[in-house]
């Protein structure tokens, strides 16, 4: 799946820049608030700490996380909600955009537009959403024959092999937690563990024109600050990697 590792690390390095000025912290903090509705103890709620785990990768400070949780203990977020957009991109790409939001009235329109901008469209709930299956998705420095067979023997639905020395460990959604503590019992270095959507096959683009206009679009999406995750099915072919 080399789509998803060139868009993977495309994320990380513009994560790195969101991280100097900020933006990602207000993301993160987002994330935790819409977890901390379903409990504000971490040790009774998993997503809660997926989103605290994520947060303290990302270095936030203790005191931005007690204050993003303590936003539900005081009701100050009562109107922040997950919502998911679905929608189609150059070279008929599916796409699944989720947004942590208080208004969708201001966030619809600045989705819809960065879809029209790009030569996509958004498209109606649920049109796009069963190309994927909701998975585990498990980050894990070190690309080895040992840590890969660690990762295998964990329990792992599928293991990816990234560009950038690291492994991606594809779970089930009820397992994430568990195989997520194996990991880490086995010594290796878990970067990210989250639960995200994966497709269930992927488009091959073999044109650089339409793969970097895909690009584009994911990025602008990338750019609303309301956007915390971009799900897709692109791959790109191998000859179009090499010359990047």
């Amino acid at each position: 799946m080399s789509g998803h590792s060139k868009w993977s690390t495309i994320k990380r390095q513009k994560g790195v820049k969101d991280a100097a000025k900020g933006a990602i912290f207000t993301r993160l903090g987002n994330a935790i608030a819409i977890a901390a509705k379903n409990g504000t103890d971490p040790e009774t709620n998993f997503e809660l700490r997926l989103a605290i785990d994520k947060a303290k990768a990302a270095n936030m400070p203790q005191e931005n996380i007690k204050r993003s949780i303590d936003r539900i203990k005081n009701k100050e977020s009562t109107n922040l909600q997950e919502v998911y957009y679905e929608g189609y991109g150059p070279g008929g790409v599916a796409i699944i955009v989720q947004v942590m939001t208080d208004n969708i009235n201001r966030t619809y329109p600045e989705v819809r537009l960065a879809f029209s901008k790009h030569a996509g469209n958004i498209a109606e709930k649920g049109s796009v959403q069963y190309l994927f299956n909701f998975r585990g998705i498990i980050t894990v420095n070190g690309k080895n024959e040992q840590n890969l067979l660690t990762c295998l023997d964990s329990g792992a639905l599928d293991v990816i092999e990234e560009n950038d020395d690291r492994l991606v460990v594809i779970s089930g959604s009820s397992d994430l937690a568990k195989i997520r503590d194996n990991l880490r019992a086995n010594k290796l270095e878990v970067i990210e563990a989250e639960l995200g959507y994966l497709p269930i096959n992927t488009i091959k683009i073999s044109d650089q024109e339409t793969a970097d206009k895909i690009i584009r679009l994911l990025n602008a999406l990338d750019d609303i600050d309301e956007v915390t995750n971009i799900f897709t099915n692109f791959e790109i072919a191998d000859n179009l990697l090499k010359g990047n």
